[in-house]
């Protein structure tokens, strides 16, 4: 469904240049759910980006259900791929109820039954019709996450491509929108890609993973892998280390400091 060939986003010329993507690989089944992990700053956002036209693509071929993606972006696109933003509170515009914010990729794709449609998709969100005319600001943040959920999914794309959809959440929040996102994408037969810096969260959602450091990929890996610890790459296993939480232990001081 998805085929990303050594893909490449650089910012600025010269000595402002910022190679955010370098040559990253990799491709995911239809009806798959995919992750990409690492720390801030290692390029994982830029290529969810990159993929729906918000960053600028350096070098490399992105296909889509085996088509090589247009610049710009035609509206043939995003009927086959939507995307989920990291901050449910910045996605949703604060004058518009969810009413409009629904109905608005119906009006732009011409779709008709609006109506129908945007109470279809607060029930596939676990929404009822109560919700359709309240404003964000009077909405819980996993209300919000869900609402941005049902924009994504109303044209009926093929493809989610999710931005740290719960970091902003949460915890007991968290679990319920990662099992929404589950149940929809067996129920939908979605394909998605998950960008997380939360290994739990990428080990609970999806079959397979690509770990990037500074704007490189590191190791492809399952998600069988990352929950029995299992790693080739060193960078991997400091990361599986970290995501074990806070340790009591006491810290040579000399060996932080080189590490």
């Amino acid at each position: 469904m998805l085929d990303i060939q050594n893909l490449q986003v650089v910012y600025g010329m010269g000595r402002l240049r910022v190679d955010a993507v370098k040559n990253v690989s990799f491709h995911v089944e239809t009806g798959a759910s995919y992750g990409l992990v690492g720390e801030s700053g290692s390029g994982k956002s830029t290529v969810l980006r990159a993929i729906c036209g918000l960053a600028p693509i350096s070098g490399g071929h992105v296909r889509v259900d085996g088509k090589e993606v247009k610049n710009p972006r035609d509206k043939a696109f995003y009927r086959t791929v939507q995307m989920v933003f990291q901050d449910p509170y910045a996605s949703l515009h604060p004058r518009h109820t969810v009413d409009r914010t629904l109905s608005e990729p119906l009006a732009i794709h011409g779709e008709k039954d609006a109506e129908a449609r945007i109470l279809q998709a607060l029930r596939e969100v676990g929404l009822g019709p109560s919700f359709r005319f309240r404003y964000p600001h009077q909405l819980s943040g996993g209300q919000r996450q869900r609402i941005a959920i049902a924009r994504a999914l109303i044209l009926r794309p093929k493809v989610l491509l999710l931005d740290e959809p719960t970091s902003a959440l949460d915890a007991s929040v968290q679990a319920e929108i990662l099992n929404l996102l589950d149940e929809l994408r067996r129920k939908l037969g979605l394909t998605y890609i998950l960008v997380s810096h939360d290994l739990a969260v990428v080990a609970h959602l999806c079959d397979r993973l690509l770990v990037m450091r500074h704007g490189e990929a590191v190791e492809e890996t399952s998600a069988a892998a990352l929950r029995s610890g299992q790693a080739s790459n060193s960078y991997t296993q400091s990361l599986i280390q970290a995501s074990q939480g806070f340790s009591r232990d006491p810290v040579d001081p000399v060996t932080a400091l080189s590490a």
